[in-house]
């Protein structure tokens, strides 16, 4: 199906070797393909060169959303899509999204993608990533990404939620997972910081109990077996590092 718009898709990237190819490749049906890659040392960036991809070598500096905002300056199209390099866009989606696209009078200046984690060699449908929705595609122009981790895309205007999800393959071993969130943490802490947030021994104790109890209970996580499980336990881990590490650097200052 052709494009009535122009459609620009950007993707961070960090030693994505393992996954570069076929992100790229679930998105041979935009106009143009960028990658902003933070000073990989593998083969991510000749991989992503090979496969038609425009490549922009960037330090992200500790910071999410200004990688992110700079994809959007450089991005051509009309319509911009973000993606992780770790996931790709099923031929479901594609073809929901050329139609959205071919709407003559669209009323929609972005669109919420729902996302299916693969893990361990299960689809989670429950806890942390259960029912979660991102805005990953807009009209350029009509917003800009805000905080440095966790960030999340402000625009003016309606949204729509699509149906068909994003596919994500995140963390393929235990030990890429703890170093994700050891990462991640200290990036969220700057956050904090800047929003004003403090940590106390109340926090550090409560929010982790309280994070596992979500996913796993409330969330229905235990459905979702071992895997969920381990999910469960692992966010609750990644609540104790943030508040921990908040906590440490404040008796620093």
């Amino acid at each position: 199906m052709k494009k009535l718009r122009t459609l620009s898709a950007v993707v961070l990237t960090k030693n994505q070797e393992k996954n570069i190819v076929e992100c790229i490749k679930s998105l041979t049906f935009c106009d143009e393909v960028l990658v902003i890659d933070d000073n990989s040392i593998d083969k991510t960036i000749y991989l992503a060169r090979s496969n038609g991809a425009k490549v922009f070598s960037r330090s992200l500096n500790n910071d999410f959303s200004s990688q992110r905002n700079f994809g959007l300056e450089k991005a051509k199209g009309e319509w911009v899509l973000f993606l992780d390099a770790d996931e790709k866009v099923s031929d479901e989606l594609q073809k929901e999204i050329l139609r959205e696209l071919n709407l003559k009078d669209n009323p929609y200046t972005g669109y919420y993608f729902r996302r299916s984690d693969f893990i361990w060699g299960r689809e989670l449908k429950f806890g942390e990533t259960g029912n979660i929705k991102l805005l990953r595609l807009a009209k350029k122009g009509s917003g800009k990404w805000k905080r440095k981790v966790h960030e999340v895309w402000q625009i003016e205007g309606r949204i729509k939620t699509l149906r068909n999800p994003l596919i994500h393959h995140p963390h393929q071993t235990l030990s890429e997972f703890i170093a994700d969130i050891n990462f991640h943490t200290n990036l969220d802490i700057s956050a904090k910081i800047q929003e004003g947030k403090r940590s106390s021994l109340l926090k550090i104790i409560y929010w982790p109990i309280a994070k596992f109890k979500l996913n796993w209970l409330l969330r229905l996580g235990f459905l979702d077996e071992t895997q969920g499980f381990v999910i469960a336990i692992l966010m609750s881990f990644h609540s104790f590092l943030s508040w921990s590490k908040l906590w440490q650097n404040q008796k620093k200052n």
